[in-house]
């Protein structure tokens, strides 16, 4: 279609058929259709941008969900843990009250062996009471006999001073027994329930923490199945945000399909040797590429420059810069060849915005000295401002490197950084070195 097109717009320029039934195209048409042509670019471009920008939010957003799931799973599975462990703390409690209801048991047995040990011990004390008197009526006995008595009131004597020392013993032991009852009694009154049925401190303790458990258990168990149902939600969600973004992946080849008819209708007319809005920018950068193809070649023939170095693709990263920025073995050469030219160019009208050359993988070396600004610790400030020795591998900027036909005439939204973006016509021309293609002089202007 294209093609027929150049056909009938050539058949009309050339005039040398007036009798041919095909009415030639007037200058007036061929500006009308420019400027359609151009507009058509315009929004196409726009349009693209914004299904760009799109397409990339629901990617990175579809992204972030997945990672958001991906860290509710983690709550999720925090939330199983809590469950088991309040599941193994309830069985704890269990087995504690189980070994405290053992306790209770040990320590009533405690308390009767403690009171067998009283009575034994108050026995004691009756029994050696008893001696002790026995043995003081011997003694006086044993007196009243005199001289036949005295070794048996010697014996008497003893028994009643061990009887003394057993009684006290006992009385010790008594109270001592009594002692321990006494806290064994408490023990036991913290440990089982009163007469009246009501539960002692201890076992209220016990039950406290088993409410508590179950509460702790209960809420994660909640909690885990609602997170459970956000991170399914969330996964449909991140599913469905990615097959928008494919969506809208072929939506854009759409709007670049339409951006490229566009384009190539507008080169066509420019093209056809009616003079449009675009020919002096077209007249300009043509005969600026073919400037720099001679001031290049003429650097290789005098030997400033090996065709090698001139055409070195090895991008060195120059360290701490930000966006990135490379070196060349070229880079010198450029310096000082390329600003006489690009910035001649900014002077054909208040339209351009910029005049580079790239080289055919996109690499800006040598820019425009407004956008060539040494970079500060601001990437947007950077991205605005230090342009030069970047490589502009997007559509726009490898499509100018890469083209050889005489112009190419493009339709782009430029990234002026901070989010910001202005929409304009991209127009390169190829440059040459000794029959090699080198990449393409870029002249930007806007609508």
């Amino acid at each position: 279609m294209l093609m027929a097109f150049r056909r009938k717009i050539r058949s009309g320029e050339s005039g040398t058929r007036a009798d041919e039934a095909r009415p030639s195209i007037s200058a007036s048409t061929m500006n009308d259709l420019t400027r359609q042509a151009s507009g058509l670019g315009k929004h196409a471009a726009e349009l693209n941008g914004l299904i760009e920008d799109l397409a990339g939010d629901s990617a990175q957003r579809s992204e972030s969900i997945v990672g958001l799931a991906g860290r509710i799973d983690g709550v999720v599975g925090a939330n199983l843990e809590i469950t088991r462990a309040t599941d193994a703390s309830r069985a704890h409690v269990a087995e504690a009250r189980e070994a405290v209801a053992k306790v209770g048991e040990g320590v009533a047995g405690v308390m009767a062996t403690l009171r067998q040990v009283a009575a034994a011990a108050n026995e004691i004390t009756q029994i050696a009471l008893q001696t002790r008197l026995v043995a003081f009526n011997a003694s006086v006995e044993a007196k009243r006999a005199g001289e036949a008595g005295k070794g048996f009131s010697v014996v008497a004597d003893a028994v009643r001073d061990l009887a003394a020392k057993v009684e006290e013993s006992s009385k010790q032991i008594m109270g001592t027994v009594g002692q321990l009852d006494k806290r064994v009694g408490e023990l036991n009154q913290e440990i089982h329930e009163d007469e009246q049925g009501n539960e002692s401190p201890f076992q209220r303790a016990l039950t406290q923490t088993e409410q508590s458990v179950g509460a702790i258990a209960s809420a994660a168990r909640e909690n885990q199945a609602s997170c459970a149902e956000v991170a399914t939600a969330m996964r449909a969600m991140a599913s469905e945000m990615t097959e928008m973004a494919r969506d809208l992946g072929a939506a854009r080849q759409t709007t670049l399909s339409f951006l490229g008819v566009s384009e190539s209708l507008v080169e066509l007319t420019a093209d056809s040797g009616f003079e449009t809005d675009d020919t002096p920018f077209i007249n300009a950068v043509t005969a600026a590429a073919q400037e720099i193809s001679e001031l290049f070649e003429d650097a290789v023939r005098t030997g400033a420059i090996s065709v090698e170095d001139l055409f070195d693709e090895q991008y060195a990263p120059m360290a701490g810069t930000n966006p990135q920025q490379y070196m060349t073995r070229f880079l010198s050469l450029t310096d000082r060849l390329l600003p006489d030219v690009q910035e001649r160019l900014l002077q054909l009208s208040p339209k351009v915005v910029f005049c580079a050359a790239v080289d055919r993988n996109g690499y800006l070396p040598t820019h425009n000295l407004k956008f060539s600004k040494p970079q500060g610790g601001d990437p947007v400030w950077n991205a605005a401002n230090s342009r030069n020795r970047r490589i502009f591998n997007d559509r726009t900027g490898l499509a100018a490197g890469r083209n050889q036909r005489r112009f190419l005439l493009q339709t782009y939204r430029r990234d002026m950084g901070a989010g910001n973006y202005a929409l304009m016509k991209d127009l390169s021309a190829p440059i040459r070195v000794e029959g090699r293609h080198w990449g393409g002089l870029r002249l930007a202007y806007q609508f």
